[in-house]
C-alpha cells in the first residue's frame, strides 16, 4: 500500500513538472480533454435538468389523469392532420355524461383554452393564456396562491366576472403582484375582478402556463369566447388505485356511446394519458443524450491522442531514468503503473477544467435565463470515471513500451 502511494505521489510530482516544463504541449492536450468533458457533462447536465423540469411540468397535468381532446398530444404518422381538424370539439355536456356512466372516474373537468390580450388602463399583456374552467378543476389540478383564493362555488354557478391571474401577468399589469388582488382587468371588452394571484411557477415549456395566465369561470368565458375556437378539453381523473389503461378503456367505451359511433367507425377523439406524454418526453431526451454524448466522445478521443503523445514523449525523455530504475530492481508493473497514473492525473486535470466550465454554464442558465441546471452526484462520479478510463487508454501503449524496455539499452540511450 505504501509503495503504491509512493508511486502515486511521485507520478503527481512528475506530472506537475511536465506541466511546468512543457506548458504549451500539455495545455493543448488538457484543453482537448476539458472540451470533451464539457461537451459530455455539460450536455447531460443541461438535458437532464431540462428533462426533470419538463417531467415536473408533465406531472402538473395531474396524476392518473387523461385528457380527452380532438388532438393527439403524442402524435404519430398514421393519421393526417386534416383528420384531427375535422373532428368535433369537446362539449360541456359530455362531462356530465362521463360522470354518470363511469365507474372508475373520480372527477372530470371542462376547460376552454385561448390566447388573448389582457388590459389594465394603458398596459396591455399580449397573448396571455386564458383558461375557462369549472369548479372540478381545483380537485384535478390544485393551485398555490401568492394572494387571495380560488373562485367560489357561487361564482362558478352564476358565471361571475371574477378570475385568478398568474404571477407574471400580475406584475406586468400592476407593477407588483401583491397589488393585483381586488383590481380589475379587461378582456374582450369585459371587466373582470381578480380574486386570486397564482404563485409563481417558473420557466414553462409545456402544459399549463400558470405564470402567464388568467383563469375565469366557464359560464362567464362562454359569453365572450367562441367555444369551437377555444380548444376545449375534458380532463378526467381516475379513482385511487385505477390504472391508466383501465381508465382509458372505460373512457373510450363511454365516449363512443356518447357520440353514437358505430362499431365500424373510428374514434373521433383522442385519449391523452399523462403517462404516455411522460414516456414520449423520455424517448425524445434519449436521442438528445446520444447526440451530445457522441460529440463529447469525439472530443475526448482528440484529447486522448494528445495525452498519448505527451506520454510517448515523456517515455523517450526518461528512457535513461527508466533503465536505472529497472537496473536496481523496479518491476515492469511498477513502471507501467507509474506512467498510467501520470496519464490519468493529466486527464483528471483536464476533467477538472471541464467541470469548471460546466459550472459556469449552470450559473449562466440558472441566473439570467431563469432555467435551473445542476450537476448531479452521478454525473460528477461519471466525470471521474471517464477521466480515469480515458487516461488509462491514452497511456497504456506508452506505459507498456516503457515497462518492456531493456535496462541496459535504456541506460546507454
Amino acid at each position: 500500500m505504501s509503495k503504491s502511494l509512493n508511486i502515486l505521489a511521485n507520478s503527481l510530482r512528475l506530472t506537475l513538472e511536465e506541466l511546468k516544463v512543457n506548458k504549451l504541449r500539455t495545455a493543448l492536450s488538457l484543453i482537448g480533454v476539458a472540451f470533451g468533458i464539457f461537451c459530455i457533462i455539460g450536455v447531460f447536465a443541461t438535458v437532464n435538468s431540462l428533462e426533470i423540469n419538463i417531467q415536473n411540468q408533465v406531472k402538473g397535468f395531474g396524476t392518473n389523469t387523461i385528457y380527452i381532446d380532438k388532438w393527439d398530444y403524442v402524435g404519430g404518422s398514421d393519421r393526417p392532420m386534416w383528420k384531427y381538424r375535422t373532428r368535433p370539439t369537446m362539449k360541456y355536456e359530455e362531462v356530465g355524461l362521463i360522470k354518470q356512466q363511469a365507474q372508475l372516474v373520480e372527477n372530470a373537468a371542462y376547460v376552454l383554452r385561448i390566447s388573448d390580450n389582457v388590459i389594465h388602463k394603458e398596459v396591455v399583456v399580449q397573448n396571455a393564456a386564458v383558461y375557462g374552467i369549472i369548479e372540478a378543476q381545483s380537485d384535478i389540478q390544485p393551485l398555490s396562491f401568492e394572494a387571495g383564493r380560488y373562485i367560489s362555488s357561487a361564482e362558478f354557478n352564476s358565471g361571475s366576472a371574477v378570475g385568478m391571474i398568474g404571477y407574471d401577468n400580475a406584475e406586468k399589469l400592476y407593477g407588483n403582484a401583491d397589488l393585483a388582488l381586488g383590481q380589475q382587468y379587461e378582456i374582450r371588452g369585459k371587466k373582470v375582478t381578480i380574486v386570486g394571484v397564482i404563485k409563481k411557477e417558473g420557466t414553462n415549456f409545456i402544459g399549463w402556463d400558470y405564470d402567464n395566465c388568467v383563469m375565469m369561470p366557464y359560464k362567464f368565458c362562454k359569453q365572450i369566447i367562441s367555444i369551437d375556437n377555444a380548444n376545449p378539453v375534458i380532463i378526467v381523473k381516475g379513482k385511487e388505485g385505477v390504472t391508466t389503461a383501465a381508465l382509458s378503456d372505460e373512457l373510450e367505451g363511454i365516449m363512443r356511446r356518447v357520440r353514437r359511433l358505430s362499431p365500424v367507425q373510428e374514434d373521433n377523439f383522442s385519449l391523452n394519458s399523462v403517462e404516455a406524454i411522460s414516456k414520449a418526453v423520455e424517448g425524445l431526451f434519449v436521442v438528445v443524450d446520444l447526440v451530445g454524448g457522441l460529440i463529447g466522445v469525439i472530443s475526448l478521443i482528440v484529447g486522448m491522442f494528445g495525452i498519448a503523445n505527451i506520454m510517448f514523449v515523456t517515455v523517450k525523455e526518461r528512457t535513461s531514468v527508466i533503465g536505472l530504475k529497472k537496473a536496481i530492481g523496479a518491476k515492469q508493473r511498477s513502471i507501467l503503473f507509474e506512467f498510467l497514473i501520470e496519464a490519468a492525473i493529466l486527464c483528471l486535470m483536464g476533467g477538472a477544467i471541464g467541470l469548471i466550465l460546466v459550472y459556469l454554464l449552470t450559473l449562466v442558465l440558472s441566473g439570467p435565463l431563469n432555467f435551473p441546471v445542476y450537476i448531479s452526484i452521478p454525473l460528477f462520479i461519471a466525470t471521474i470515471i471517464i477521466c480515469l478510463v480515458t487516461g488509462i487508454l491514452a497511456g497504456i501503449f506508452p506505459a507498456s513500451r516503457a515497462a518492456k524496455m531493456d535496462p541496459v539499452v535504456a541506460i546507454r540511450s
